[in-house]
């Protein structure tokens, strides 16, 4: 009776299909990462069906419009969804991983903790709920959805002001004090410009004055 027992058991085991998980990696493990490639394996579970489909439900601060396909098994597609996306197509063979790869334009910025709820479908209707979402500290849940840890968001640059300018509290040098000396002398210029303007003005007076005199004495002398 043991060994008939035993082997019911052994049987029992072989028949239970082996413990799979889907698991998520990055090549840019970080905080607010651009255009990051997301590489998914769906482990086989299902000794009756090969697995058709892979939807994926993205964590808050992604959307469906920044993702895209990048590595697939052949004839899978990439289908945008409201809260994800789908890859799909011909079923793999029975036991055969899924493996997928989608690139991202950028990573949250505010978490370092990113997990991907997965419904994996199989082609034999089995539908395996990657749904739930460890927690740390407690023991790892029977589906756990696929989870990445990154590390934190790169601190911004800072950039230093620029020095303002020198003010300079030195006297006023020989070079910029020449407008002023040039101004001064100019209107010296002027003023003695105008002086000598009148004294010639009135020796060509005085000299007509005696021009017409000496006329005059002249005709007075010629007269009979």
């Amino acid at each position: 009776m043991l060994a008939a027992a035993a082997g019911g058991v052994a049987a029992a085991t072989l028949a239970t299909p082996a413990w799979a998980h889907v698991e998520v990696a990055a090549d840019k493990p970080q905080a607010g990462a651009r255009d990051v490639t997301l590489t998914f394996t769906g482990e086989a579970e299902s000794d009756s069906g090969g697995i058709a489909s892979e939807r994926v439900v993205l964590p808050a601060g992604m959307t469906p419009s920044d993702v895209r396909l990048k590595k697939a098994p052949k004839g899978w597609k990439l289908t945008p969804g409201s809260d994800g996306f789908t890859v799909a197509g011909p079923a793999l063979k029975i036991g055969e991983d899924a493996v997928w790869a989608v690139t991202v334009a950028q990573l949250p910025t505010n978490s370092t903790t990113l997990s991907f709820k997965t419904l994996e479908t199989y082609s034999d209707g089995q539908i395996s709920r990657w749904i739930e979402i460890p927690q740390d500290g407690q023991p790892e849940p029977d589906n756990p959805a696929p989870t990445l840890k990154v590390k934190a968001a790169a601190a911004p640059a800072t950039s230093s002001p620029a020095p303002s300018p020198a003010v300079s509290s030195a006297p006023p040098t020989a070079a910029s004090s020449a407008p002023a000396a040039a101004q001064d002398l100019a209107d010296d210029s002027s003023g003695s410009g105008g002086t000598g303007l009148w004294v010639t003005v009135g020796i060509v007076a005085a000299i007509a004055v005696a021009a017409v005199a000496l006329l005059m004495v002249r005709q007075r002398r010629g007269r009979p």
